[in-house]
């Protein structure tokens, strides 16, 4: 689920221009959402999974803790409704009648199990080469107090998404299923934000730096997102990561 961005904590320029262009920056080879809970027997895996992930430059790979595993007794540190609400919202963009953990989401047009970081990778490869992957150029980066995103030149039209994440969250989990397990969870998903609309036109974005801060979060991602006839997560066609890390995850 997103929420278009408005108030003072956000001061966004928008500018149509024609510098920006393809070549500008270096496009990831996909992007990799994979929806997990602390109170999933099965996700200790995919954490580590993440972990691996994050180590792919290429790669923009993002965490986002569930809310509906809370019931077995630990309720996950990390876990939204909206972050379920977006998973359930890839299920019907997907055609699929439920959902579970750990799953991933590749480039927002299919689903996989959100543990074995060699499928998932070999798999974005093969989005790639059947054109389903990233193709609009995104870049991020901070240039003072200000953090400047460009969108590239393409077809189409989608929402810019920018997705706030905490690089590394340890948690050592007290109740439920996985109780007394100590878990790193990498890139968790603190907030998700719709900034504004391409519609295949180069365009700039301009953030205050402090935005990196925003709910605790130390980087995030951006991504050119398409949405269904009922605003559910689509396809995306481009993706870019800004982190304090110094490095893409």
């Amino acid at each position: 689920m997103t929420r278009w961005l408005f108030g003072w904590t956000v001061v966004l320029a928008l500018v149509a221009s024609g510098s920006v262009h393809a070549g500008d920056s270096v496009t990831p080879k996909g992007v990799v959402e994979i929806f997990t809970s602390q109170g999933c027997s099965s996700c200790p895996a995919a954490d580590k999974t993440m972990g691996q992930l994050i180590s792919h430059p290429d790669i923009v790979a993002l965490a986002y803790h569930v809310d509906y595993w809370n019931y077995r007794g630990w309720t996950d540190t990390m876990a939204s409704p909206e972050h379920t609400a977006r998973q359930y919202g890839y299920a019907h963009t997907l055609g699929r009648s439920g959902v579970y953990t750990p799953q991933a989401i590749l480039n927002g047009r299919e689903q996989a199990k959100g543990n074995d970081v060699n499928a998932l990778t070999t798999r974005l490869e093969t989005l790639k080469g059947s054109g389903k992957g990233l193709d609009i150029a995104v870049n991020a980066a901070k240039i003072g107090d200000e953090i400047e995103i460009t969108v590239g030149e393409g077809e189409g039209r989608a929402d810019v998404v920018v997705a706030y994440f905490k690089h590394r969250s340890d948690v050592e989990i007290g109740k439920g299923t996985n109780k007394g397990t100590k878990v790193a969870n990498w890139n968790s998903v603190t907030d998700v934000q719709t900034v504004g609309m391409w519609t295949g036109k180069p365009m700039r974005f301009v953030l205050p730096a402090k935005v990196m801060d925003r709910g605790g979060s130390d980087g995030f991602a951006v991504l050119v997102q398409t949405t269904g006839p009922d605003g559910q997560p689509s396809a995306i066609l481009g993706a870019a990561m800004l982190s304090k890390w110094g490095h893409p995850g």
